[in-house]
């Protein structure tokens, strides 16, 4: 065995890239609210909530995802109590597909030169709350890949959301519980998510027969999703962002007995499925 010099060591750590489960992350704030002081305060927190996201290990699994991550923060407002100032913020978050989480309000204390960090025992409002949204996202990202793969990233987000309950700065975590509750839970849609993206594989490989299986079991999954939930919003906003691709692939394949089912269960696409179904004709 060669033993390699200190610095060959050295240099090796240097350029071994890191991982990461986010990939571009794209920042937006809204402070038209707050004074001209509060704003000068806030100067380095979007490059602090990126490097946040870069820099942490969020899933020792899945380490290379690459998840597009959105996020949008609207300040309604700052407080001064001591050396403290503390931030409310409404605050959208996305993986730019049918991950979507608008949060109605949050309260959170920041200072520039404050490094930010997750830590599941030491609670900090502002990585607790990024950590929450972090551990959502990737659930929703792993459960694409593997049936219920989530469970641990969701078990992280109730985790953090349990001790932001317990904390001096409750606003909002009471109903983070309820929404990691309630996704965790539709196991409907869960199962449904996975069968579209194992399907949109199988089109790409030519495997008709294996993808319609597939589609069916997104069907049905959506369907039970309904059952359990009615209309939950997560489930609707994924018909609502993948409707028209699923009708293109049907009317595509011949299948309109897919297409059928498809417009039942999401009827306030029915003009424009209608409209796509027209020139199809059975092949399978």
């Amino acid at each position: 065995m060669v033993k390699l010099p200190t610095f060959a060591i050295s240099i090796f750590f240097i350029i071994t890239p890191i991982f990461s489960q986010f990939g571009s992350i794209k920042i937006d704030f809204d402070d038209r609210l707050l004074r001209s002081d509060e704003k000068h305060d806030l100067l380095n927190l979007k490059e602090d909530i990126r490097q946040f996201y870069l820099n942490t290990s969020w899933d020792k699994e899945y380490s290379d995802l690459d998840i597009p991550l959105h996020i949008q923060l609207i300040f309604e407002g700052a407080a001064s109590k001591g050396n403290v100032k503390t931030y409310i913020c409404k605050a959208l978050f996305s993986n730019g597909s049918e991950l979507r989480y608008f949060d109605k309000g949050v309260q959170f204390y920041y200072s520039t030169g404050t490094s930010l960090y997750f830590d599941l025992v030491l609670f900090e409002p502002l990585s607790a709350f990024l950590a929450y949204y972090a551990h959502i996202i990737l659930g929703g990202e792993i459960d694409t890949y593997d049936f219920k793969g989530g469970n641990t990233a969701y078990e992280i987000a109730r985790d953090i959301s349990l001790r932001g309950a317990a904390s001096d700065y409750q606003k909002g975590w009471g109903t983070r519980i309820s929404l990691v509750d309630d996704i965790s839970k539709n196991t409907g849609l869960r199962s449904a998510r996975l069968s579209y993206y194992i399907a949109k594989d199988l089109i790409n490989q030519g495997d008709i027969e294996e993808a319609v299986k597939e589609f069916n079991n997104m069907l049905d999954g959506l369907e039970q999703s309904y059952i359990d939930f009615r209309r939950e919003q997560s489930t609707q906003f994924f018909m609502k962002i993948h409707s028209e691709t699923l009708a293109k692939i049907f009317s595509k394949i011949g299948r309109r007995d897919l297409l059928t089912d498809l417009k039942q269960l999401d009827p306030d696409n029915n003009l424009s499925l209608i409209h796509i179904s027209e020139p199809t004709r059975p092949r399978l």
